[in-house]
């Protein structure tokens, strides 16, 4: 029977180190074919400014951020993707800072003729693109944590249709300006080998919390009581790690206090460990910092 998601009513904790509630995404670093094409891609259909753009590296964020959400790197002979076809990458999620902004997103899409999937997952609502190299990426709001449920200690998620007409009449009819301030990186969502492997890296060792273990072939992980800022899925079945000269995730972002202890964690699980950045069981880096 669904019950209220109280603070510390749900959730799987590790044994071990635990990441803070502090937690929060930095940028994530793509690696993709065409930088100009990409450029223009990001500004223009997902409303992202080019924040600096040095030789073959373009950043992008909200206009006016000190920081960037997204960095593009061209390198030479990189070939855009089949999705699905590649472990590491299924989606990023960029989060909005409210539901009018997600009318107002698709209100855009709409103008600029650009399709995209449409999911109610009970606590957020969310849009799903492909740029042009078919690397996925998710916009999404969040429901309030007060309307989140519960079964068990776990969190409730499906995949519901999105009810478009309600989220559009949000907007007000307010025009599209490009992300909003407000706007940041809320989740990584990955394609992996296996779950039982990817809970060990990421959660007995990295230190997230388990929060929906039984959706079907997947597994969503968080820190501080949040729905997920990361997800891993069996759902690209023989898939092998990325090429060198695939379109890929290059490194994903996790910054908290005190780095150290979380890196400390994942060596002495046995997982690679160079620096700040550490690989999970199928390559992909992820680098976590202060």
């Amino acid at each position: 029977m669904p019950q209220l998601a109280l603070p510390g009513s749900y959730g799987d904790a590790p044994t071990g180190y635990r990441l803070p509630a502090t937690l929060r995404l930095g940028a994530v670093r793509l690696q993709v074919s065409d930088l100009s094409r990409s450029v223009h891609w990001y500004h223009d259909v997902l409303g992202l400014s080019e924040l600096s753009r040095e030789r073959d590296v373009g950043a992008m964020g909200v206009a006016g951020a000190a920081e960037p959400l997204v960095v593009l790197e061209h390198r030479p002979g990189t070939v855009p993707i089949r999705p699905g076809s590649r472990l590491g990458l299924y989606h990023f999620a960029i989060l909005l800072p409210d539901r009018p902004a997600l009318g107002r997103f698709v209100q855009h899409l709409t103008r600029v003729g650009v399709r995209a999937g449409a999911s109610d997952h009970l606590v957020s609502e969310a849009l799903y693109l492909q740029d042009p190299d078919g690397l996925g990426i998710e916009v999404y709001r969040d429901r309030l944590r007060s309307e989140w449920q519960r079964t068990g200690k776990e969190l409730m998620m499906v995949t519901d249709p999105l009810d478009a007409v309600s989220v559009v009449a949000a907007a007000n009819d307010d025009p599209w300006a490009g992300m909003p301030h407000g706007t940041v990186m809320g989740h990584l969502h990955l394609h992996v080998g296996d779950i039982p492997r990817a809970t060990d890296f990421y959660s007995h060792a990295l230190g997230f919390d388990r929060m929906v273990w039984r959706y079907p072939g997947a597994l969503f992980l968080g820190a501080g009581g949040y729905h997920h800022h990361l997800a891993t899925n069996t759902w690209a079945p023989g898939a092998s790690s990325p090429r060198n000269t695939d379109a890929q995730l290059l490194e994903w972002n996790i910054v908290i206090p005190g780095p150290e202890a979380a890196l400390s964690s994942l060596a002495a699980a046995g997982f690679r460990v160079n620096g700040t950045q550490a690989l999970d069981p199928w390559g992909t880096p992820v680098r976590i910092t202060g």
